[in-house]
Formats: C-alpha cells, sequence, structure tokens
C-alpha cells in the first residue's frame, strides 16, 4: 500500500455513476412494485453502502477510510428506446486519501444487486458504463501559484557555519521545494546571530524574494536566537502556518512540542522558521506545501 503517513487530511469527495440495462417491460414491474424479490431500489442501495464500507477488504491497495456522508439515488431511464435504472452515489470524508473507489465500489454492487434481483424476469440485462463524475479534496487538488515563486533558504546554525556539521535540513527544504517545480534563487549559511539573521533576510525582502524558508534555531538551546530575530522584524503574524506544522509534527514525535516555529511576512514576502533537523523539516513542510504559496496572492490583496 502506498505510504501515505506523511499527507495531512483533507476534505474529500467524489461522485461515480453505473447503468443497468432492461426491457421496458421490466420497468413496468419495477414502477408497479410488483418485482419478486422485493423493492430493488431499497436493497440496491442498503447493498451499496455495505460494499462501500468494506472496499479496503476487496480492493488489495486501498486504505480503509471512515465514511461521512454518502447517498446512493436511482433515476428510471425510458427514452429514445433506451430503458434502464441510472445510479449515481456522492460521499465525503476528512482524511489523507481519496474516496473515489468507495463511491465506484458502491454503484458496482448496487448495479450487480439490481441485475441479480431482476434477472428471473428479464434475459436481456446489461451493466452499462461504470464511470467517476468527480474527485475533490487533497492539498494538490487546487493551484496555488501560474508562475513558481522566487524562494530562499536561510541555515541558521552556528556549527554548520563553521563547517563543523554538513548541512542537511537546508538541503532537504530545497529539494522539497524542486518537487513542486520550484528553484531556490538564493541560499545561505550563516551562525545563530540575531543581527546577521535579521539582515540577511532583509536584503532578501529588498530584492522582492516571495517566500524565506529558514531552518535552525527553533529549539530551547541558549544558541537557538532564529525566532526571536524573525519575530522582532514581522510586520505581520502567520500564526496559522505555524500552527500547522506543529500540529502535524506532534502527531509524529511528542517533541514536536520544543520547536518555537514563527511564521508572517515583510512587505510582500513571507518568512517562514523550520526546525533544524532534517525530519522536523520534512514533516513541517508536509504540513503547509503547496497552501503555503497561496500567501503571496493574499499579500498582494487577492484574497482567499
Amino acid at each position: 500500500m502506498r505510504d501515505i503517513t506523511g499527507k495531512t487530511s483533507t476534505l474529500r469527495s467524489a461522485a461515480a455513476t453505473a447503468t443497468v440495462f432492461c426491457n421496458i417491460e421490466t420497468l413496468q414491474l419495477i414502477e408497479s412494485k410488483r418485482v419478486e424479490k422485493g423493492d430493488i431500489f431499497e436493497f440496491a442501495k442498503a447493498a451499496g453502502f455495505f460494499a462501500a464500507k468494506k472496499t479496503d477488504q476487496l480492493l488489495p491497495h486501498c486504505h480503509p477510510v471512515g465514511i461521512d456522508a454518502m447517498q446512493i439515488d436511482f433515476e428510471i431511464l425510458n427514452k429514445d428506446g433506451i430503458a434502464g435504472i441510472k445510479i449515481l452515489s456522492t460521499a465525503q470524508y476528512v482524511g489523507k486519501t481519496g474516496i473515489e473507489m468507495e463511491v465506484l465500489t458502491g454503484v458496482s454492487i448496487a448495479a450487480l444487486t439490481i441485475y441479480d434481483m431482476l434477472k428471473p424476469v428479464d434475459k436481456n440485462l446489461s451493466i452499462g458504463e461504470i464511470k467517476l463524475l468527480d474527485k475533490k479534496g487533497g492539498k494538490s487538488q487546487r493551484k496555488y501559484f501560474n508562475t513558481p515563486p522566487s524562494c530562499a533558504v536561510l541555515v541558521c546554525s552556528d556549527s554548520t557555519f563553521e563547517e563543523k556539521r554538513e548541512d542537511n535540513s537546508g538541503k532537504k527544504i530545497i529539494e522539497m521545494l524542486n518537487f513542486h517545480g520550484i528553484e531556490i534563487i538564493e541560499y545561505k549559511i550563516v551562525p545563530d546571530e540575531k543581527h546577521i539573521i535579521q539582515q540577511t533576510i532583509k536584503d532578501w525582502v529588498a530584492i522582492d524574494i516571495q517566500y524565506i524558508f529558514t531552518t535552525g534555531g527553533t529549539g530551547l538551546g541558549p544558541r537557538d536566537n532564529t525566532v526571536a530575530a524573525v519575530k522582532e522584524i514581522l510586520e505581520r503574524d502567520a500564526d496559522g502556518i505555524a500552527e500547522a506544522m506543529r500540529s502535524h509534527g506532534q502527531q509524529r514525535t511528542p517533541l514536536a512540542m520544543m520547536s518555537r516555529l514563527v511564521a508572517g511576512s515583510i512587505a510582500f514576502t513571507t518568512i517562514v522558521t523550520l526546525p533544524g533537523s532534517t525530519s522536523g523539516v520534512v514533516e513541517s513542510l508536509q504540513a503547509i506545501l503547496p497552501a503555503v504559496f497561496h500567501a503571496r496572492k493574499m499579500l498582494k490583496g487577492g484574497g482567499h
């Protein structure tokens, strides 16, 4: 199964359809409720619900999902010589993976149930196209920029600046930004000195770098000065970004609560402080990418 541990939960929805074709005489039996096995719609709806809930047990690569809402509706088709029943299913839930396979399974089993209940009275039954109509949700569903934003990475670490330790966290930021199609135009390693950190950020703001990601100096150590340095020069806070990163990390390690993360803006530049550890960088960026790139539009007056 695909690893989805790095994903965050979002609202997911999907819609699917299937059609069962039959004789016109069969439709008359259905409408007059004279099908011997009972009400085909009630049985098909129940079967569809049951099947959707068991999708992960039927398809090896499907993750279990908790379906929060699901609807199955039926429409009688009788036009231009085409007779049958159209099945439509919609579903929603909040989670890490899509719900399209659940609605597809639901309409498939609903169609098979109708087929099974009608086969004693109709030898011309057939199941038509089973199709996904719509799928929404997930961080990648929305486009957050047309042109890749300009980004810079600032590594704040005494030991890395003194070349006693290799920079892994800064390189990881670059790697993850590159994955989203973003090239880094500035990359710098500085000691954890407040005035140096502040001046570097101000210089990058002056040339309108749109996003600055720092790494290091977010802990509780005596030389962890990055957060204080950034806080002093921010013009506007973006606490929700920091909350999202900390919450995502806390679900993976209790030590995430020790990170004093901060985010905000200066002019039209968004600054995000990230932990100094590589794992902390990964988890923090998983929580905010690519949605954080919506900040530029808002800073320019574009709203949500």
